[in-house]
C-alpha cells in the first residue's frame, strides 16, 4: 500500500448534513495534486447520534481515500484528533473541522507555506474574516488576547480547526482534553516552530455549534492555567553525543 504524503484528519460529531459536501471538497482540492501529493482522509466519528455513520458508510463506497474511525463513546474533539493522527499513515497531517466552515481548498495554502518554510513544524490557519455571530467573534478576540498575553505563543488565532503539522511533532506533545486549542504554545514548549497563515472562513450552513461561549470560557480558564504551568515547568536541553 502506497504511503500518502498527507493525511487529512477530520473530527466529527453529529454532522450528517455537512460531511458529504466536506469530503467532496477535500477530494476536489487534493486529487489534482496527485501523484505528487497523494492523500488520505481520516474521519473520526465521535459517537455521533444522528445519521453521520450512515453517510460515511455511503461515502466510503465511492471515495477510496476515505478511512473512518468510530469512537464507542463520545470523547471530545482533542481525543478524536489525536486518534486520527495516531491512525494516519502520512508524515504530515492537515486537520479541519467537520462543520464545513474551513474551506478545504485552503489546505493548499498551508502546503505552499510548508514548501517555503521547511524549518517550521506547525502551520496554523488564521481566520482573518470570520463568518460567525458577533458574540462568538467578540468572545474569540477576548480569549485570544488573554491567551497570547499569558502564553506568549505569537499566534493570533488558535481556535481555527485548519492546521498542518508534522505527525511526529504532534505525537511528542502532552495530551489532555482541549489540547487542540493550544497547539502553537505546546509546539513552542517542545522546542519547535509555528507559523500563522491567513485562511478563509465561512458561515455554518447546517447543524449547530457544539459549544456555547460560556462553556468555552469556563473550560478555557482551567486549560489556560494548566498550559501556563506546563510551560513554566518545561526544560529544554541540547544533547551532544560523544564520539570515539
Amino acid at each position: 500500500m502506497t504511503v500518502p504524503s498527507i493525511s487529512v484528519v477530520v473530527p466529527v460529531f453529529n454532522e450528517s448534513d455537512n460531511i458529504a459536501p466536506l469530503i467532496a471538497e477535500i477530494t476536489a482540492a487534493l486529487r489534482p495534486q496527485a501523484p505528487e501529493k497523494s492523500f488520505e482522509i481520516v474521519v473520526v466519528n465521535d459517537a455521533s447520534r444522528d445519521q453521520t455513520a450512515d453517510r460515511l458508510r455511503q461515502l466510503q463506497a465511492h471515495t477510496p481515500e476515505l478511512r473512518v474511525l468510530t469512537h464507542t463513546r463520545q470523547s471530545g474533539q482533542s481525543t478524536a484528533i489525536r486518534n486520527g493522527v495516531r491512525a494516519a499513515r502520512a508524515a504530515w497531517i492537515a486537520t479541519l473541522d467537520g462543520d464545513g466552515q474551513n474551506p478545504p481548498s485552503d489546505i493548499l495554502k498551508l502546503l505552499a507555506a510548508q514548501k517555503n518554510h521547511p524549518e517550521i513544524q506547525l502551520f496554523a490557519g488564521w481566520r482573518v474574516d470570520r463568518k460567525d455571530t458577533a458574540s462568538k467573534r467578540w468572545a474569540s478576540r477576548a480569549a485570544n488576547a488573554i491567551r497570547s498575553k499569558i502564553l506568549r505563543d505569537a499566534t493570533p488565532d488558535t481556535g481555527c480547526g485548519l492546521k498542518l503539522f508534522e505527525r511526529e511533532t504532534f505525537l511528542q506533545l502532552p495530551y489532555f482534553d482541549h489540547m487542540h486549542r493550544y497547539l502553537p504554545a505546546l509546539v513552542h514548549r517542545a522546542g519547535f516552530k509555528s507559523l500563522s497563515v491567513p485562511v478563509s472562513h465561512r458561515a455554518r450552513q447546517t447543524g449547530v455549534s457544539k459549544y456555547s461561549n460560556l462553556q468555552r470560557m469556563w473550560v478555557g480558564i482551567s486549560d489556560l492555567i494548566g498550559v501556563a504551568w506546563l510551560i513554566r515547568r518545561s526544560k529544554l536541553t541540547e544533547i551532544q553525543e560523544q564520539t570515539p
